[in-house]
């Protein structure tokens, strides 16, 4: 209490009691996986594919850039990315020299090929700009890009960004001691450089295990509560290359499932193998003993996408575009909503096309399929958890009770060391009841009234004395999550009009 010593009006701030509970966020994945370029093992935030590019380089020949382009092309927003595979092997020979025009370098892209000229040219109009010009990229005597750019740095036609975004052949950057100014009109010849060799020089499962206190791998992603989604898409890719085998292929699948355990507040999204049709799945899903949990999942056929780096479609594993579909979901329906019956953005084949049959043998033991559907695009027709336990089968009351779990939990942190008594407890009654029945009101919980959807317990009955005695305070909270209508039946019956003239 505040001492009052002299005479006077005084003004307090004081605490109303109510302490709302905010929804923590739910769709925030972390890749695992290859990259050209980058830091290595320490996990790196990434919001858009610009960013991604930028920091650890675009498509090659591995799944990690297919997946991440995939997760933020369906609806995903924040990724943490943690490159593995040790350093790649030294190129043959060194990169030329970049070519130098008014303050710019400019080179060709790995790979990109020989024949490469650039020509700078007036902008089109009358009077353009004094920053205004036109570049012109020829490969082969023919001209293959046109980019109407600026050397202003705060305008959306800035030469560097422009080609970076956009160009497959070149790359633009500043010259760091010189002056940036408009180019004079000219016509150069780029010198070729080698493709990146992107093929890990070595790769282990503990690589992708990693360690905590080396903060790398998925030791690494134990510092950051707000993943939710876990995937390891170059893990076949490896297994492909011949770096890792089926043998450590489980082991690493297995490690991602006991990481998202041990967390308590994240789901492993997974890939069956390629190459197998609807039986072998089914054979190598029985025969991975462990695979028995609720916060994982494994989703079938692998789906065709469009590769730039190749300039045709190519096969990829479907975790990162499945973890954007669930950001998408969640963030147009909710996290209570089964991440099913949406479609892959990017998809436009599978790698074999499924019959309902076939979905009979994987859907109960919790392979999630992926099927394409005339009319209606490629589209996720699965929703389980690889558990056992029919209270934890629907992937969408996992994450819900992540969700729940993950907001009470910091929600009511200003709990600790506060006065164990009836005042506490009717606090945190009021609270949780307040963020449940949100939850309820959002459809979250099932029931026709509030009552019947939750419940929450904090008095003398569950924190008697000896509890208090203990530093403990105890709430019981249960919930009735909704489940999804995974089998929908028409039943329908013939009638006669006889019938209905017997009946009166």
């Amino acid at each position: 209490m505040p001492s009052y010593l002299s005479p006077g009006v005084y003004v307090e701030e004081v605490q109303n009691g109510a302490r709302p509970i905010e929804g923590v966020g739910t769709a925030i994945a972390a890749f695992v996986g290859f990259a050209p370029q980058g830091p290595f093992h320490q996990p790196t935030l990434v919001t858009n594919w610009s960013q991604y590019v930028q920091t650890f380089g675009g498509f090659d020949d591995g799944y990690l850039a297919h997946a991440i382009y995939g997760y933020f092309a369906n609806g995903g927003g924040t990724a943490y990315v943690v490159r593995i595979g040790g350093p790649a092997a030294a190129p043959d020979a060194a990169p030329p020299t970049p070519v130098e025009l008014g303050g710019l370098r400019i080179s060709a892209l790995p790979g990109a090929g020989a024949d490469i000229t650039v020509e700078v040219a007036d902008a089109e109009g009358e009077n353009p700009p004094e920053d205004r010009f036109r570049l012109l990229v020829s490969q082969g005597g023919k001209v293959a890009e046109t980019y109407d750019v600026s050397t202003k740095k705060n305008v959306k036609s800035y030469v560097v960004t422009q080609v970076r975004e956009r160009s497959k052949l070149i790359e633009v950057t500043e010259r760091s001691s010189a002056a940036l100014t408009r180019p004079e009109n000219q016509s150069v010849t780029i010198a070729a450089t080698p493709p990146r060799e992107s093929k890990p020089a070595t790769v282990d499962a503990q690589e992708y295990v990693g360690d905590l206190a080396a903060r790398t791998g998925f030791g690494g992603l134990e510092t950051i509560d707000e993943i939710t989604m876990v995937a390891v898409p170059d893990l076949m890719s490896a297994h492909q290359r011949g770096l890792i085998d089926a043998e450590g292929v489980k082991t690493v699948q297995l490690a991602a499932i006991s990481h998202c355990e041990q967390m308590g507040d994240r789901v492993a999204v997974l890939d069956a193998p390629p190459g197998l049709n609807a039986q072998q799945v089914r054979n190598w899903r029985m025969d991975q003993a462990g695979y028995d949990s609720r916060y994982a999942t494994l989703y079938y056929p692998w789906i065709k996408v469009f590769d730039p780096a190749s300039g045709r479609n190519t096969l990829v594993p479907p975790s990162g575009h499945v973890a954007g579909v669930w950001a998408r979901s969640d963030a147009e329906r909710g996290v209570h909503k089964a991440p099913a019956n949406e479609v892959i953005r990017g998809a436009v084949d599978l790698e074999i096309n499924l019959s309902k049959g076939e979905q009979d043998l994987l859907n109960p033991i919790g392979v999630n399929c992926v099927r394409a559907f005339a009319g209606r695009g490629i589209r996720i027709w699965g929703a389980r958890t690889l558990s056992s336990d029919p209270a934890w089968r629907y992937l969408n009351v996992r994450r819900l009770f992540n969700y729940l779990e993950e907001s009470i939990l910091i929600g009511t942190q200003w709990v600790v060391f506060e006065p164990n008594d009836d005042r506490l407890w009717s606090s945190i009654r009021r609270n949780v009841s307040a963020f449940l029945h949100e939850a309820w009101r959002d459809g979250a919980l099932f029931g026709r009234t509030a009552e019947e959807a939750f419940f929450v317990k904090c008095d003398r009955e569950n924190n008697p004395t000896e509890s208090i005695d203990l530093g403990q305070v105890v709430c019981d909270i249960g919930v009735a999550p909704v489940k999804p209508a995974e089998f929908v039946i028409f039943r329908l019956s013939q009638f006669s009009d006889s019938t209905s003239l017997l009946s009166e």
